[in-house]
């Protein structure tokens, strides 16, 4: 029993993965058109190639370049070391610990170059669970083809002839629509758990079934997601939320089992319908974009998905007697802080999101000299179409945003009196005086939520 505890923690005679060799396709056989192919890419195959290494392109540019698809990253697998490839070229970076690799970059576009993974007589070092912590074995093409993860992602292209290799049936499996796994499942998804969300991406996003032996460990082995240190289940988050396909992808995390303590406070607001209708339209915008190759702000999504917690928890503190801005800087803080146990958000991007709920109010206020101020500041388009999903999902009226819209594009003119309309229809009170200087007063002794807000204020400015 303790053997083979150790021999599963070790890696200590597990089976390797079978070496086969591959099919070679041409480019009658595969139909790759050869203009999708980054010329970035073309050029650091060909340097690799003239200085006496294999090279190839490999991994989701060529699944892409199968589909008919412009891929939007290159990645470069050869035989030559880290060291070697990193001497070929003027701007080219070693990163990377458990797997060496090297980022090219040339011009403005980054090739990510790896060496040929490949098994060693060493046992590989694993934690508890069968993670693999490091892993830095390099060995022959084949072998490399072995080591990855799905058979359409192992497939090798070579510019130069216009020739792929298909090692594993990717090509039957592409045609068939099926995402299927190399090698034994459960051993795959325990030496890293982050495939199991990297399969539930391609599912979404391709719209590719999973393989019945590929998907029927998952469910048993979802808790081990937990193993996977929190800045790279940030990073393969933030990937499935921004591949075109956000609702889909979280929909098949919620059905393989996937997405317990994930995101842990989005998964209580998908129980709760108005805030799902509100993330499946904000979603679906994102998405929408993504498309139409516009820009999307992280900080943006990540904003939406978790803005009906945020509220939830504002709407506590304005009940316990606090004031409106104060309290909202504090319900941001507690559902930040909640939510970075388990996703190692990035301080700009949870500065990102901080800007955008603190501008809602102010948003809503539209008299004086605000409105002005507002589309001075640099997050205003991200806050400004933050609140039109507001409006949509009943949360605020559609004049609010309407207003908005108008006054975005309205005349100096035409403006002042939009906002002289405005300031008649605000309610006046006797009181509102005495209010004001309370604020005040209170702006000065609570001196942590004030300072939040006069940084927010002054990142706009």
């Amino acid at each position: 029993m303790i053997n083979k505890l150790i021999r599963k923690i070790f890696g200590i005679g597990s089976n390797p993965r079978p070496i086969q060799k591959p099919v070679t396709l041409s480019p009658q056989q595969h139909g790759i058109d050869p203009r999708l192919v980054s010329n970035s890419a073309v050029r650091v195959v060909r340097i690799l190639q003239n200085a006496g290494y294999d090279a190839y392109i490999v991994g989701g540019a060529v699944r892409d370049l199968l589909l008919g698809l412009e891929p939007k990253d290159f990645d470069v697998a050869t035989n030559a070391t880290p060291e070697q490839v990193r001497r070929l070229f003027r701007r080219a970076f070693l990163i990377g610990r458990r797997f060496q690799i090297v980022h090219v970059l040339l011009g403005q576009d980054l090739i990510e170059v790896t060496t040929f993974r490949g098994s060693s007589t060493k046992p590989a070092l694993k934690d508890e669970a069968g993670r693999l912590l490091r892993d830095n074995n390099f060995g022959t093409q084949e072998e490399d083809a072995a080591r990855r993860d799905f058979t359409i992602n192992a497939m090798y292209y070579n510019p130069a002839n216009q020739l792929l290799l298909d090692y594993h049936g990717g090509m039957d499996d592409l045609k068939n629509r099926t995402l299927k796994i190399i090698g034994d499942p459960e051993q795959r998804y325990r030496e890293d758990p982050v495939r199991m969300l990297r399969i539930v991406r391609f599912a979404a996003k391709l719209g590719f079934s999973i393989d019945q032996a590929t998907c029927a460990p998952i469910a048993s082995l979802a808790p081990l997601i937990n193993n996977v240190p929190s800045a790279r289940l940030f990073d393969e988050m933030l990937k499935l939320l921004m591949c075109g396909h956000a609702m889909s992808c979280l929909k098949e995390l919620r059905t393989r089992g996937l997405h317990k303590g994930l995101l842990p406070l989005l998964d209580v607001a998908l129980e709760q319908p108005q805030a799902a209708h509100f993330i499946e339209i904000a979603l679906g915008k994102t998405d929408q974009r993504i498309r139409q190759n516009k820009r999307i702000s992280p900080g943006f999504l990540f904003a939406a998905l978790l803005w009906t917690q945020v509220e939830e928890k504002w709407a506590q503190y304005r009940s316990d007697g606090e004031y409106p801005i104060p309290a909202l800087v504090a319900a941001a803080g507690d559902i930040l802080d909640a939510q970075t146990e388990k996703l190692a958000i990035q301080r700009r991007i949870a500065s990102d999101m901080k800007d955008i709920w603190l501008m809602q109010p102010r948003l809503e206020r539209r008299t004086g000299k605000s409105p002005y101020r507002l589309l001075e500041n640099e997050r205003f388009r991200a806050a400004y179409d933050f609140l039109l999903i507001r409006c949509e999902a009943g949360e605020l009226a559609p004049e609010t945003g309407q207003w908005w819209t108008k006054f975005i594009d309205a005349s100096a003119e035409e403006r002042q009196q939009m906002i002289d309309e405005q300031m008649k229809l605000a309610p006046k009170t006797s009181s509102g005086r005495k209010r004001a200087k309370r604020s005040r007063r209170r702006h000065k002794t609570d001196a942590g939520p004030a300072t939040s807000l006069q940084t927010a204020e002054n990142i706009h400015s």
